[in-house]
């Protein structure tokens, strides 16, 4: 029998970067738990070109700093801070795990396994089984972060019908007739993008696009002085559009006029909205493929047709069908985060994973009320529809609110790596243009939440 303090299930990102603050801020002891071979969750099974949509700068755990802090000089990114590649990520976690954790001998580490509620832990390789005793229980595997190559698609595919996840790329032998990415997240765009960087024309690529998104620009989420005005002007921009809006299709309207969001076709209003983000050399490349299908989602696919919730397209034995139309992060119901023994990671704040299970590690650490901690880590679950750009805009204006009236947790964030907004400590004075951004944000927060909440309560009805 091991006694640990906390056992953790899921060593992926939100595991590793929790388990992180724990291990640093407490003496605790901790087991962690997962089904795959190495630290790293799904980015362990994700396809070779996959890199992270956002900057290193502020992924990972808060020990430790992810890349050099560089800006790339070359590709889509070029200008902008680098995004760590899949492989960077997973060499990542590994070191966190092995030059951090294991030495300790405070951290257990239970690769190729599975968690049984009870405490068993069974191998997936030997059988063997493995008692544990926790204290606490940390699910750091309720977001089910899925890709494409951990499932079959989702739509009938015939035997004789090359339709493969996005991993294979790298292994194509012969040159396709065509090719079809099916689905419009973050996979089907690094999928595009991947196609036209390897020379693949944009007439050869057909693009089915269930529900076109409303899509970040990575120019504003940027760390550091020197994109301040940007990043911190886009918040500020966002809260004027949010506290100034007469209806949702104004607030989308401001939203894009001032480029918070982006599209990919003028003439396409978004129905969308799951924090994919693209440079704007990027969307310009995406934008050179004409053929892309509206149709709704793919049924089925056999040697000479695709067949759609709305029609069907021809295709051909030799065309290519990139499946990338995995959920990616599911749309899970809120759940307490704290809840007794069982503490249940989420988002905190939208779409940052590491620093949110970062900040709730150091919430579980610090904190002994539990409903003083559920206050402090309210879920933002992951967004979907257009409209969840209110919902999750609102709930993480709500958060920083709570976090700002607390004098400890505030000065935990002015000194983590995870926290994007940490980034612009250093920017000495502020000039006058930086004051200007300043006002404007501090003037319409507070009545960007009384708006978001107005114009939500319109559309819940």
């Amino acid at each position: 029998m091991i006694e640990v303090d906390y056992l953790v299930v899921g060593a992926g990102a939100m595991g590793m970067a929790f388990s992180d603050s724990l291990f640093n801020e407490t003496d605790a002891t901790i087991a962690i738990v997962d089904r795959y071979g190495k630290p790293g969750g799904h980015w362990t099974r994700a396809y070779p070109h996959v890199r992270l949509h956002q900057p290193s700068a502020f992924y990972g755990v808060n020990s430790r700093k992810l890349g050099s802090d560089a800006k790339d000089s070359l590709g889509g990114n070029a200008g902008l801070y680098e995004l760590a590649s899949g492989a960077e990520v997973v060499a990542y976690f590994d070191q966190v795990m092995n030059q951090q954790f294991l030495p300790s001998g405070r951290v257990h580490y239970f690769p190729m396994c599975e968690y049984a509620e009870g405490g068993s832990i069974v191998s997936l390789v030997s059988g063997a089984t493995h008692q544990v005793s926790a204290k606490k229980v940390v699910d750091a595997t309720y977001s089910q972060v899925t890709v494409p190559s951990m499932r079959p698609p989702t739509y009938d595919v015939a035997d004789d019908v090359r339709c493969v996840p996005p991993n294979a790329l790298n292994t194509i032998n012969h040159t396709p007739s065509g090719y079809v990415v099916i689905g419009a997240g973050k996979t089907g765009i690094d999928a595009c993008l991947w196609l036209l960087d390897a020379g693949v024309g944009p007439k050869d690529i057909a693009w089915i696009m269930p529900r076109d998104p409303w899509i970040l620009d990575r120019a504003k989420i940027q760390p550091g002085p020197d994109f301040f005005d940007g990043t911190v002007g886009a918040f500020a921009l966002q809260m004027e559009a949010s506290a100034l809006a007469t209806s949702i299709d104004d607030l989308f309207e401001r939203l894009e006029a001032t480029g918070q969001l982006l599209r990919l076709d003028d003439t396409v209003r978004p129905t969308t909205y799951r924090c994919s983000t693209v440079s704007i050399a990027e969307l310009e490349e995406l934008r050179r493929i004409d053929n892309v299908v509206r149709l709704g989602r793919v049924r089925s696919i056999s040697a000479d047709e695709i067949v759609l919730e709305n029609g069907s397209i021809p295709t051909g034995p030799d065309v290519l069908h990139i499946d990338c139309a995995a959920d990616g992060l599911m749309r899970r119901p809120a759940a307490p985060v704290f809840e007794g023994d069982r503490i249940t990671l989420q988002n905190i704040r939208t779409c940052q994973p590491t620093f949110s299970a970062g900040l709730t590690g150091h919430v579980e650490a610090s904190y002994t009320d539990e409903a003083q901690k559920n206050e402090l880590c309210t879920p933002v679950p992951y967004p979907n529809s257009d409209v969840d750009w209110l919902r999750v805009t609102l709930a993480n204006a709500l958060n920083g609110a709570r976090w700002g009236t607390d004098s400890k947790l505030s000065a935990w964030l002015g000194g983590s790596r995870l926290d994007v907004n940490n980034t612009f400590a250093d920017i000495g004075e502020p000039s006058p243009a930086q004051l200007q951004i300043l006002g404007k944000l501090g003037e319409h927060t507070a009545g960007a939440i009384a708006n978001l909440q107005k114009l939500l309560a319109e559309v819940d009805d």
